[in-house]
């Protein structure tokens, strides 16, 4: 089982540096787990960069499309998390010197709420907060 994150995600829906190597990772896990915070951080990119120029309406929708497709395909499992994960993630976040964005925290506080133990994610400060709990990094793609 891996929690895998927005940065990992996104490379599944549009072609990327490095979304052969994470399509080529998920092929090998039994379970991907997907909350509620990757959810709201790929519609908002999608939409950021539909309203930004970069895709057209067809293209946009049809990626939003595929994205919400993937409730229903193995290995991606849609997970709720509870409110406490705030508290967590502000826990966490005094705790240490490592420093990450507040989404990135709030993933990071998912994951121990939700027993998990690996990430997937392409954000290297997200990486070494999430070493620094003990979880195992996993960066296909990337040194």
């Amino acid at each position: 089982m891996i929690y895998i994150d927005t940065s990992a995600l996104i490379r599944t829906l549009i072609s990327e540096t490095a979304s052969e190597a994470v399509d080529q990772s998920l092929n090998e896990e039994t379970s991907v787990i997907v909350s509620p915070l990757v959810e709201l951080e790929i519609h908002v990119q999608l939409r950021g960069w539909f309203l930004g120029g970069r895709y057209p309406r067809r293209e946009y929708s049809s990626l939003c499309e595929n994205f919400e497709s993937l409730k229903s395909i193995r290995p991606f499992a849609f997970r709720m998390i509870s409110g406490a994960v705030f508290s967590a993630a502000l826990h966490q976040h005094q705790q240490t010197e490592i420093h990450c964005r507040s989404l990135d925290r709030l993933h990071l506080a998912a994951m121990e709420e939700l027993g998990i133990k690996r990430l997937m994610t392409h954000d290297f400060r997200q990486a070494d907060a999430a070493r620094e709990r003990g979880f195992e990094v996993l960066m296909p793609g990337l040194k």
